[in-house]
């Protein structure tokens, strides 16, 4: 039996009607569905395996590149000219990281101690760690300008000293004894007789603290009550905040711990965290959309204010004594030490450091740090940190050692810390929480357009049904026999004249 056109009419308006109440449905009730499938996946909770697995043992590449500043002319800046150097590298590490002591508390926050280790890659390297560069003797140069105050006689003891242990204003050294420590006779001296004045009670070198070590202990929030403080500090070390600084502000320990941030972040948002290693919070802020191996994200970068002086930028003041913008004096949480963090070449910093160092070149793409992250979810796909150590150096009266040099902050080393999502995790992440949530908006559309679809054909279908009954009830009625000639046909009307 055949299927009327009116009926179909009927199931077609039936159906794309239910498929547009569906799709609507789904317009407002989809982004709920997804926005609670995103913080079930982000809460750090030891059920949920993703999330919590790449929380816990950030099981993607992190490396980190340094390169040395090596100075050419160490005589010459000793007898009062401008240094000249030589960047050197990448020399890179692999860094590996782990999380440890994890404790879960009742008020929804888990505390942990984050490890590291650094194992040196020669194949991505630009040399090797038997390589010999010169750089500024920290123990003479930084002390020289520590002890600048102290009396004359104080001074002349101290030149003694470094004369006794035969230690000049520069060093030259292999890299790997420069990053992971030296055997030095000073070193020993004041271990055992002025306990507590060096960071290390064994090998000096830049990095002799960092490898096997921790950042401290952290507290910070699970989300599992409030998604929006998720990775959000609570505690660092025991400490609400820090002591380092002269300002309140300076002092709190704010944002995260610096790997995750909170979801559904947007173009007004920031990514504030706390660096152990820089001893303060710091802030990011947005700078572009992007797309980092097929995943939409947002490029949030240091703004200009973030090592800017206290007179370019009044909320800063409390990070002083400050030189110009562009450095951040870090010698209160470094046992006094003249040391200095800035960006790398002196990147977005005062015009003036640039001019008393040759070699110096600074621009964004290779110096300037950026995070891309992952707005709905607050997980970052792409890092690069880069950051430079300088030392204050300057002649000072009665240590002979600092000869004529002329005060300058001196770039030591600058190092880049980077890692991203790749491989199997990037396939997981990519899954669950941007392929099935992007699926799943795209299916509410759909149906809103297949219904839509169906209602119109419905119609289409209705009037075309209506049209033809419309033409089988207007044609006119003639019984003629079909047998009959054309001249027997009977006309039904005749005219006047027959």
């Amino acid at each position: 039996m055949a299927v009327s056109k009116s009926t179909l009419s009927i199931a077609f308006i039936v159906l794309g009607g239910l498929a547009v109440l569906f799709g609507t449905v789904l317009v407002f009730v989809g982004p709920i569905i997804i926005d609670d499938q995103i913080v079930k996946n982000i809460e750090i909770n030891p059920n949920n395996g993703l999330s919590y697995t790449m929380w816990k043992d950030i099981p993607v590449p992190f490396f980190m590149s340094v390169y040395f500043f090596d100075i050419v002319n160490p005589n010459e800046t000793l007898d009062g000219e401008k240094p000249t150097v030589v960047q050197r590298g990448p020399y890179v590490y692999r860094e590996n990281r782990w999380k440890d002591n994890i404790t879960f508390h009742n008020n929804h926050t888990v505390s942990y101690k984050e490890y590291r280790q650094y194992f040196f890659e020669e194949s991505m390297s630009v040399g090797d760690e038997s390589d010999m560069v010169t750089i500024p003797n920290m123990l003479v140069l930084g002390a020289s300008v520590m002890m600048e105050n102290m009396p004359l006689r104080v001074r002349l003891l101290l030149s003694r000293t470094f004369k006794t242990f035969n230690e000049g204003p520069f060093l030259t050294k292999p890299v790997g004894e420069l990053m992971w420590g030296y055997d030095s006779k000073l070193v020993d001296f004041l271990n055992n007789y002025l306990p507590g004045m060096l960071p290390t009670s064994g090998k000096f070198g830049l990095f002799a603290e960092f490898n096997n070590s921790n950042t401290g202990q952290f507290t910070i929030f699970t989300g599992q009550d409030d998604i929006r403080k998720v990775h959000m500090v609570d505690s660092w070390n025991g400490l609400k905040s820090v002591d380092y600084w002269s300002s309140e502000q300076c002092n709190m320990i704010n944002g995260t711990a610096g790997q995750m941030w909170p979801p559904f972040m947007t173009k007004q948002s920031t990514m504030p965290f706390y660096s152990p290693d820089a001893c303060r919070s710091m802030e990011l802020v947005y700078q572009r959309p992007g797309v980092s191996r097929g995943i939409p994200v947002y490029r949030f970068v240091a703004p200009k204010t973030l090592f800017a002086n206290g007179s370019d930028y009044p909320p800063n003041e409390g990070f002083c004594p400050c030189r110009q913008s562009g450095l951040l004096n870090v010698s209160t949480c470094r046992h006094n030490s003249p040391v200095y963090i800035s960006h790398p070449h002196f990147f977005e910093a005062d015009p003036v450091l640039l001019d008393t160092v040759n070699g110096l070149s600074p621009n964004e793409d290779e110096h300037g740090l950026f995070i891309d992250i992952h707005p709905e979810t607050g997980v970052p796909m792409n890092v690069s940190i880069r950051l430079q150590l300088n030392l204050l150096i300057k002649s000072v009266f009665g240590i002979t050692e600092t000869g004529k040099i002329a005060e300058v902050v001196m770039p030591m080393i600058w190092f880049e810390e980077s890692g991203y999502i790749d491989g199997p995790v990037l396939n997981t992440f990519r899954t669950n929480l941007v392929v099935l949530p992007m699926v799943m908006e795209y299916m509410q559309y759909i149906f809103i357009g297949l219904g839509l679809a169906g209602i119109l054909g419905a119609v289409v279908l209705y009037v075309s049904d209506k049209q033809v009954k419309s033409r089988m009830v207007g044609q006119p009625y003639t019984d003629v026999d079909p047998s009959s000639s054309a001249s027997e046909k009977t006309p039904l009307l005749q005219s006047p004249t027959s």
